[in-house]
């Protein structure tokens, strides 16, 4: 039997994939649950696993290239005998005009919904059957944990090793990319996407009238923002006093804390006052997050933004918020984030002043209700509360708004308590 490798829809929004790299070559054995390709999806690069044991007889999408969600990437053979039929098989689909012209000349062809997903997903649960992925499931019989008590956090409710670990009250262990020295692929002396260190230089500027095509990651960022321009908004600003707040950050800054994590969780211990402001607009009615998770912007070296997310911000000390943040930024510019940890933000932060900015205006992340834009702190001649003149450091905050289902007098509450939060009550973040 012949089957085709599907490009997998990695997220909710994804519409079409790159290839960044097979890791399997033609005539390569393919194990169950084994990484066959590695594609790039709006924001992250992802590994994709085989549902099938068989052989990679023939590559469809070459690396490099771009493919619709649901376009036949590859074929797999499931005998070596069968692996030249599916080369012409390949060979006649590339040169077809259209993709339903070869199914109906190839009726052997299986078309399955898809041979393989992110990390082995398998986006049919109608049956009901448990969603899982091979490693999760192999884990679960290791550990001896009941798989139906298990929700999991993976792509359309899939669960994930990491689950399974924490049902199993383990501490998870991060995901790890497929080890070079396991593949059987050429030997290259370019790095791979995956091993690019968050340090890596900025690319090439571009020559003066060259036209730059955007990256997957900038053409994501800009079906985001469209998409945003359908929320009636509005923007209200504040100016808050961070000399509490600087003070306390230079204590526990050798701690490893750093100031954005500071600012998470201000602004997450505040929307448990405000959960209005932790809700979304739905056709409805208004969507409250089950969580506070704080979503931040950071700029990618390479071109475009991605929202790294602190989920359950209010929950965590600062000390493992801090942490957290340095691990997701580092793989978020490494392109190793799950679509589950830029994509589950109820509410985003971002931050500018690190370049001096004093002010600005965000836009409203599409699935949320608000954002704030945090300009720099800088010191400022202000009137005291005992009639002098005095130096205080000052930062402006503007949070932008869907008037939808958040109101004016609704975000200056939220930004009052924050000021308050920040200027009198600091060391409450430590706690």
């Amino acid at each position: 039997m012949i089957r085709e490798v599907f490009m997998p829809a990695l997220s909710s929004t994804m519409t079409e994939g790159k290839i960044v790299s097979w890791v399997k070559s033609p005539g390569d054995k393919v194990e169950k649950g084994e990484t066959v390709v590695i594609v790039e999806s709006d924001k992250a690069d992802m590994d994709v696993e085989s549902f099938y044991e068989g052989f990679l007889a023939t590559i469809v999408v070459e690396a490099g290239d771009v493919a619709s969600v649901g376009a036949a990437i590859a074929l797999l053979a499931e005998t070596e005998a069968e692996i030249e039929a599916a080369q012409k098989q390949g060979a006649a689909a590339q040169s077809a005009p259209a993709p339903a012209a070869v199914a109906a000349t190839e009726p052997a062809v299986e078309t399955a919904a898809a041979v393989g997903t992110q990390n082995g997903a398998d986006s049919s649960s109608a049956s009901g059957r448990i969603i899982i992925s091979p490693r999760a499931r192999k884990l679960a019989k290791e550990l001896k944990v009941d798989l139906t008590v298990i929700k999991g956090t993976g792509p359309h409710g899939r669960i994930v090793a990491q689950d399974v670990e924490l049902a199993a009250g383990k501490t998870p262990t991060p995901t790890m990319p497929v080890s070079v020295a396991a593949i059987p692929a050429p030997i290259s002396t370019t790095p791979t996407p995956r091993s690019i260190p968050a340090s890596a230089p900025a690319p090439t500027p571009a020559s003066p009238g060259q036209v730059v095509p955007f990256t997957t990651l900038q053409q994501a960022v800009v079906k985001n923002m469209l998409a945003s321009l359908g929320a009636p908004t509005y923007r209200v600003g504040y100016t808050i006093t961070t000399d509490n707040l600087d003070a306390l950050y230079k204590q526990i800054k050798p701690k490893g804390v750093t100031m954005t994590a500071m600012l998470a969780k201000a602004v997450a211990n505040t929307l448990q006052k405000h959960p209005l402001l932790n809700a979304s607009y739905t056709d409805q009615g208004m969507q409250y997050g089950a969580n506070i998770n704080i979503a931040m912007a950071v700029a990618m070296e390479d071109g475009g933004l991605i929202t790294p997310v602190l989920k359950q911000a209010n929950q965590v000390d600062i000390y493992s918020l801090s942490r957290t943040w340095k691990d997701l930024v580092n793989r978020a510019r490494a392109k190793q984030l799950q679509p589950d940890e830029y994509n589950s933000g109820t509410f985003t932060l971002s931050n500018l002043g690190m370049f001096g900015v004093d002010r600005f205006d965000a836009i409203v992340m599409p699935g949320q209700g608000a954002i704030l834009a945090i300009g720099a702190s800088r010191p400022q001649v202000v009137a005291t509360p005992d009639g002098m003149m005095g130096i205080r450091r000052q930062m402006q905050v503007n949070i932008t708004c869907d008037h939808r289902i958040i109101y004016g007098a609704h975000a200056a509450a939220f930004l009052k308590d924050l000021a308050q939060l920040i200027e009198n009550n600091p060391q409450s973040l430590t706690l």
